[in-house]
């Protein structure tokens, strides 16, 4: 039996969803929540198989819900049902780690494979918005500091880091008090996404950033 959870704050879409879902043999609904307030808990509670998921919901939105339960649950099939077919929520969606992107719009029984599709290990996508997938790596730029959008001066910061200086030696090679220093660093590791120096040395070797 496939264990779904869905997220979506249309209630009448919501019950209709897990109708749908609940009418096929092997799947159930075994969550539905308006919000992914509480994602956390429901997901280790509930034990997903399958999280099905909206963008645009009150309190944390679907894109919010979809890093926070990357964070503990990185191999968990997530996919996302949306009227949205931006550039920008799709990329941001798929750089949060979504396992496949879904227009509303799509028939009933389209929605029950894709569904089976990305609890097989599969990342379904709507034709429109895989090729537009496919447009946005195409214009991806080659140069990494690019993609990051470091400032000249977090490239030499992070150029420090990498040298194995420690925050009074870079303030003092570059002129900068302590707490710029520490200001710069801060800055690194948001825009590497990040959460410590380990984790910045290493992706300024993997992604040729310094």
């Amino acid at each position: 039996m496939i264990r779904i959870v869905l997220y979506e704050d249309n209630t009448k879409l919501r019950e209709n969803l897990t109708l749908l879902i609940d009418g096929v043999q092997n799947f159930v609904v075994c969550g539905a929540f308006k919000n992914c307030d509480h994602i956390l808990q429901q997901t280790s509670e509930l034990l997903p198989d399958v999280i099905l998921m909206d963008i645009d919901m009150p309190g944390t939105n679907g894109i919010e819900g979809l890093r926070i339960v990357r964070g503990q649950y990185p191999q968990l099939p997530i996919l996302m049902l949306t009227v949205f077919d931006d550039n920008q929520h799709v990329f941001e969606a798929i750089k949060a780690g979504a396992d496949g992107y879904l227009l509303k719009k799509t028939p009933p029984e389209k929605l029950l494979d894709y569904i089976q599709d990305v609890y097989d290990g599969g990342a379904p996508m709507t034709s429109s918005i895989a090729r537009q997938v496919l447009h946005l790596f195409a214009r991806q730029p080659t140069d990494r500091n690019e993609l990051y959008n470091l400032s000249e001066r977090e490239k030499e910061v992070l150029q420090l880091l990498v040298n194995g200086y420690s925050y009074k030696m870079i303030a003092s090679e570059i002129f900068i008090s302590i707490d710029t220093v520490r200001s710069h660093i801060k800055k690194i590791y948001e825009k590497l996404h990040v959460n410590s120096k380990s984790e910045a040395v290493a992706k300024a070797f993997r992604d040729k950033l310094v």
